[in-house]
């Protein structure tokens, strides 16, 4: 996962890119089985230990999502961690601080 975040005036604009396969369960393989699903289902970012984003997430986003939101409040200097969570249960966390 890469995060970006960059303060401008009271927020910071925070950019994730995610790796992930992201496998909707409707796909075929070479062989004609069904490719079982396979994708992030919870995305949570923390802001100085502080929750600012909770999503839930489906099959119908694509493969290494890219997410963008504003944090209001945030400057340079602060921490913000993202959390994602699959539907096998793997998680991942990565951390940046903002610029």
């Amino acid at each position: 996962m890469r995060i970006r975040a960059q303060a401008s005036g009271d927020k910071a604009t925070v950019r994730v890119l995610m790796s992930h396969e992201m496998e909707s369960g409707q796909r075929k393989d070479a062989s004609g089985k069904t490719v079982p699903a396979w994708f992030i289902q919870e995305v949570t970012a923390n802001l100085n230990g502080k929750q600012v984003l909770a999503a839930e997430w489906g099959p119908a986003v694509s493969k290494n999502p890219f997410l963008q939101f504003a944090v209001k409040g945030a400057k340079a200097g602060d921490k913000i961690a993202v959390t994602w969570k699959d539907n096998k249960g793997d998680t991942r966390t990565d951390e940046a601080t903002v610029s």
